[in-house]
């Protein structure tokens, strides 16, 4: 198994954050050819989703988890920001890790599919991500 765990910048703003040319450099640099690739945030308020950017689904997925999830004081989880107990629930409905098909040297994704990065904690500016390669 080649593994690898990257920095991804969010800054300080809720965000889905596309990472798809990452895995691509990933496999590109591990010379693959068939298996899988594995995505995990090891973060406690993240999470990964394979989703259409760029047309507005990533920006209605932010909107749909404002109204799931209020930034409020409702959350028995306090410290850092104000409703930052919310951040701590996300990747209970947004997985932190997944699995995508790789067939020769690439990943079987659909058509408008992106491997995406969700990250709705304004607290933290910066994700570590890791990649791995399961060879098949």
């Amino acid at each position: 198994m080649r593994s690898e765990e990257i920095e991804i910048r969010t800054g300080g703003d809720e965000t889905v954050r596309d990472i798809t040319r990452e895995c691509e450099r990933f496999l590109g640099d591990a010379d693959a050819r068939d298996g899988l690739l594995h995505v995990f945030v090891p973060h406690a308020t993240a999470g990964l989703a394979v989703i259409e950017t760029g047309a507005g689904s990533d920006t209605d997925l932010l909107r749909q988890l404002r109204e799931l999830l209020p930034a409020d004081d409702r959350w028995g989880h306090r410290h850092g920001s104000p409703g930052h107990g919310r951040d701590h629930v996300l990747p209970a409905l947004i997985s932190p890790s997944l699995s995508v098909p790789v067939l020769g040297g690439r990943m079987a994704l659909g058509t408008w599919q992106s491997v995406c990065l969700v990250d709705t904690n304004g607290d933290n500016a910066s994700r570590k991500v890791r990649l791995s390669l399961l060879p098949g």
